[in-house]
């Protein structure tokens, strides 16, 4: 159901019938009602919208010149996800666009801070943990391997906090905290309410400016965006709610090894 709401176009269509079904005997100010929202998700699948929703989502995410000094020596990095099965630890093309650029983030931040730790965070639905195939291809882009941790079973932001800071032996609470830009206001959340101090360096920026015509006019793209902010939105909210913190209580220590 919440997935349903979550979507312009399900959604959308969804209210589309049930005016249609009702139209005769609903009241005049219920129908206003109705036409009214259905021209707001009219909107959201459009990249006008669903850029608008981006903006106001990724504005919240403070930037690196935020962190006080002094400035953190671990970085935590969120996984993204993947396209396709993995078939082991090495296989980095099956990584998805997020889990690319967000680890892109932190090589671009490990420059500035060569000394520092860095832990990997997220397990995945198939056998091989994104956390690890994420380190593999840090890696092939110049991280030393001594310098690599990785949390390998949360498989929700809540999780990848509450798994964080259950490893043994235990990381800084001071951090730098790397995922999408979208995905950081509730990440921030999250690790906060884990006992962190992170300090925000978001990548992944998705919003885009309007480019031509095609920017008022509805499209897949748009509509898979708009999903993504109005989840973003959602998840924060069941997380400040407490609905949707799930702990799986009491996670064996994990030795940070791969």
């Amino acid at each position: 159901m919440l997935s349903l709401l979550l979507s312009p176009l399900r959604s959308g269509l969804l209210l589309i019938a049930i005016l249609g079904l009702t139209w005769r005997w609903l009241p005049r100010w219920l129908a206003v009602i109705g036409i009214a929202l259905a021209c707001v998700l009219l909107l959201l699948m459009t990249p006008l919208g669903a850029n608008l929703l981006v903006r106001i989502q990724e504005s919240r995410a403070p930037l690196p010149d935020a962190c006080q000094a002094p400035l953190p020596r671990t970085i935590v990095v969120l996984s993204g996800g993947t396209m396709t099965e993995p078939r082991n630890a090495d296989d980095v093309a099956t990584l998805s666009t997020a889990s690319v650029h967000r680890l892109f983030a932190a090589v671009d931040l490990a420059h500035r801070e060569p000394d520092a730790q860095w832990v990997i965070a997220g397990n995945s639905y198939y056998d091989v943990p994104e956390s690890d195939i994420m380190a593999t291809l840090a890696e092939q882009l110049g991280i030393p391997a001594t310098s690599i941790r990785t949390e390998k079973r949360s498989r929700t932001t809540w999780q990848n906090a509450q798994f964080v800071a259950a490893m043994e032996p235990p990381i800084d609470k001071h951090i730098w905290l790397v995922t999408s830009a979208l995905h950081m206001p509730r990440a921030l959340y999250a690790f906060r309410s884990a006992g962190f101090d992170p300090c925000a360096w978001p990548g992944d920026y998705r919003y885009r400016s309007p480019f031509n015509v095609s920017y008022f006019l509805p499209g897949s793209s748009a509509i898979v965006k708009s999903e993504a902010a109005l989840h973003e939105f959602a998840g924060e909210l069941g997380y400040r709610l407490g609905l949707l913190r799930s702990h799986d209580r009491d996670p064996p220590p994990d030795s940070g090894e791969r």
